[in-house]
C-alpha cells in the first residue's frame, strides 16, 4: 500500500466522510467503522490498485452510499443548506499531527506499562517517575484528538493496515470466542479500578510518600470505569483508557513476577523468612538495602545492659562482612537529603524535613520551602530486662551412716 498516493477505499470514504459532516463525529465514525471491512473486501476483489471509478461503479457515488447508510441507520437526509456537491476530504499521509497522534498512543502505552511494571516489581514509587517523560507526549496526543476528532488518524496508512489485519485475524478466529471476549469488558474496567486502587495502597504502605500519589490513582480508576463502557460511542476516550489498560497490565505482571520470586526465596532457604541483611535488595544508588521482613531498615540504634545508647557502633555478618548502607545527610539549599557516602558505622543521624513559610514557622498550611535537619540524638528511649539470677543447685545428700533394718518380713533361721 502506498503512502504517497490514497488508495481508493480511502479516497471513496473521504467523500463519504464529507457526505455525513452534518452527523455527530462519533456517529460517523461508529458508521464507516461498519463499512470499512466491506470496502477493503471489494477493493481486493478489483485486484492491485484500483481506481475509485471502478468502487463507483460497483457501489454508486459516494453521496449516493452515504445516503444509504442514513437511510439504513434512521439518520435525518441531507440538510439542503449543505449544497448537493460535496467537497472531496485530502487524506494527509505526510508526518503530521494525526500521525503524532497515534505515534504518541503508542509510544504511551509502551512507557504505562514498562514504568507500571517496574513498580511493581519492586513496589516503590521511584520508577513511576518515569511517568513525567511519558505524560507531555501523551498531553499532545490528546490535545490532537480533542480538537480534531480520531477521523483523521482513522485515516493513516498504518491505521488502515493494522485495521485490515486485525479484521483478517478475527476472520480467520472463531466469532464466538471473540464475542465472548466483547461480553468481558465491563469488568475490565472494574478490574483496573481494583488493581489500581490496591496498587496505590500497597505504595502507601510501603512508603508513607506514596499518599500524594494515592488521589491519583484513585482519580485514574474513576476515570477508566467512566470512559470504558463510552469506547464505542466516542474513540477520543481511547487516549485515556488504553494507557491506563496498559499500566495494569504491566503493574499486575509485576506482581506475579514479584510473587513468584519471593516464593522461590523462601523455597530455597528452607521456609524461612530472611529478616536481616538482604543483599539482593539495593537502594537508588545501588547500594545493598537492610530489610527487616518486609520494611526497609534506615537506622539501627543500640543500648547497653543500663539501657544507655551506644555510638559508633560498626556491624558485620557472621562471616565479617560490613553492612554498609548508603549515608545521607541534608541539603541545605533545597531542604531534601543527599547521599554522602556508605558505611557500616552506626546510628545515623535522624533527618527530620519539611516544609517552612517565610517566618521560619515549620510544618503549617503556609509553607512554601523545604527544610532538612540532622539530629543526632537517640529519639527514644529504651528499657532493657534485667537477667534474673539463676539459684544454685542444691547438692546431694552424703550417704548415711546409721544402719537400715531388716525388714519385718524377713525370716530368721531357727536354732
Amino acid at each position: 500500500m502506498s503512502t504517497q498516493n490514497p488508495t481508493a477505499v480511502r479516497v471513496y470514504l473521504a467523500r463519504v466522510r464529507s457526505a455525513l459532516a452534518d452527523l455527530p463525529e462519533s456517529e460517523v465514525e461508529e458508521i464507516l467503522e461498519d463499512v470499512r471491512p466491506h470496502l477493503a473486501e471489494m477493493e481486493a476483489e478489483l485486484g492491485e490498485n484500483p481506481k475509485v471509478d471502478a468502487l463507483i461503479e460497483r457501489l454508486g457515488s459516494p453521496e449516493s452510499y452515504a445516503a444509504e447508510l442514513r437511510a439504513s441507520g434512521g439518520y435525518p437526509p441531507r440538510p439542503p443548506e449543505a449544497g448537493d456537491k460535496t467537497a472531496v476530504l485530502k487524506v494527509k499521509t505526510g508526518i503530521g499531527g494525526a500521525r503524532f497522534a497515534f505515534w504518541g498512543l503508542v509510544f504511551s502505552v509502551g512507557g504505562f506499562a514498562l514504568f507500571g511494571f517496574a513498580a511493581a516489581v519492586w513496589v516503590r514509587v521511584e520508577p513511576l517517575l518515569g511517568l513525567l517523560f511519558v505524560a507531555p507526549v501523551l498531553a499532545i496526543s490528546v490535545a490532537y484528538v480533542v480538537r480534531r476528532g480520531v477521523a483523521p488518524i482513522a485515516e493513516l496508512p498504518e491505521v488502515v493496515k493494522l485495521r485490515e489485519i486485525a479484521t483478517s485475524f478475527q476472520g480467520n478466529r472463531n466469532s464466538k470466542g471473540v464475542n465472548y471476549f466483547r461480553t468481558l469488558k465491563p469488568a475490565w474496567w472494574v478490574l483496573c479500578a481494583a488493581v489500581l486502587v490496591v496498587f496505590g495502597l500497597l505504595l502507601v504502605l510501603r512508603d508513607t510518600e506514596a499518599v500524594l500519589l494515592l488521589p491519583l490513582m484513585l482519580l485514574a480508576a474513576v476515570a477508566v470505569v467512566w470512559a470504558g463502557p463510552k469506547l464505542k460511542t466516542d474513540r477520543r476516550l481511547l487516549w485515556l483508557a488504553v494507557p491506563v489498560s496498559a499500566f495494569v497490565i504491566g503493574s499486575m505482571l509485576g506482581g506475579a513476577g514479584a510473587a513468584v520470586d519471593l516464593i522461590a526465596k523462601r523455597s530455597y532457604s528452607g521456609g524461612s523468612y530472611n529478616s536481616g541483611y538482604t543483599p539482593n535488595y539495593n537502594d537508588n544508588y545501588g547500594n545493598p538495602q537492610l530489610m527487616y521482613g518486609s520494611q526497609d531498615v534506615e537506622n539501627i540504634y543500640a543500648f547497653d545492659a543500663e539501657g544507655k545508647p551506644l555510638t559508633e557502633i560498626y556491624l558485620y555478618d557472621e562471616n565479617g562482612r560490613p553492612l554498609s548502607t548508603t549515608r545521607y545527610a541534608c541539603e541545605r539549599s533545597t531542604g531534601e537529603k543527599r547521599k554522602v557516602g556508605d558505611d557500616n558505622r552506626y546510628p545515623r543521624p535522624r533527618l527530620e524535613r519539611g516544609v517552612q513559610d517565610n517566618d521560619g514557622n515549620r510544618d503549617g498550611y503556609n509553607g512554601s520551602r523545604g527544610y532538612c535537619q540532622e539530629r543526632a540524638e537517640v529519639p527514644f528511649s529504651a528499657a532493657i530486662p534485667k537477667a534474673v539470677p539463676v539459684p544454685p543447685t542444691s547438692q546431694a545428700a552424703p550417704p548415711s551412716s546409721t544402719p537400715v533394718a531388716p525388714p519385718s518380713n524377713s525370716t530368721q533361721p531357727t536354732r
